[in-house]
């Protein structure tokens, strides 16, 4: 499996659908998994998983892994993750709504896996509650050095991805990053 993979416009309209989102999610959190078991997690129905499971294949989301039998394939993300650079994609229409609704999304889904953290974090051992968690802050950087920040971070999440192999205490977390302008006023200088 790849680490992330840079999507290009036809990547971004077919990733930028609430099924397909959802399924690449499913498969990269939970695992290898046919289609009928992805209809269930989902609550869909299987023809409409397959078809969008092969939708997501064209364009190199997920990939069939060969151990099925018969019809029943079995589908995994084909990457951990992955990135976009919104100025690949300018004076495309459909490109910058797919990008437009897939960060909506992205922040809607975020919403609620922190909704449902909150919901459940009484029940974790308090060692897991204090290294959880959410915080903020704010700094006033360059376009420039905003990039060499999102760069930085992205290098110590790299850092840590496999930092509790084999421990049996260790779980995984989830890392988001966004950075987003304290208002919506642009700098000065913009063009």
């Amino acid at each position: 499996m790849t680490d992330v993979i840079h999507l290009d416009a036809a990547a971004l309209r077919v990733l930028a659908h609430p099924l397909r989102s959802r399924l690449l999610s499913e498969l990269r959190m939970n695992g290898a998994a046919t289609a009928t078991e992805l209809a269930d997690r989902l609550t869909t129905n299987t023809g409409a998983t397959s078809y969008h499971l092969r939708k997501l294949e064209a364009v190199g989301l997920v990939t069939d892994t060969g151990t099925g039998s018969g019809k029943r394939r079995v589908w995994e993300a084909s990457s951990r993750g992955h990135e976009w650079t919104p100025s690949d994609f300018v004076g495309d229409e459909d490109a910058e709504a797919s990008l437009s609704w897939l960060g909506r999304h992205y922040a809607s889904e975020m919403q609620a896996r922190a909704d449902r953290w909150f919901a459940a974090e009484r029940a974790w051992p308090q060692e897991w509650r204090d290294a959880l968690g959410y915080g903020d802050d704010g700094v006033h950087v360059t376009a420039a050095q905003a990039a060499a920040l999102r760069k930085e971070i992205h290098d110590v999440v790299t850092r840590y991805r496999h930092a509790g192999a084999g421990d049996p205490d260790a779980s995984d977390v989830l890392v988001h990053i966004i950075l987003l302008p304290a208002d919506e006023r642009r700098p000065g200088g913009a063009s």
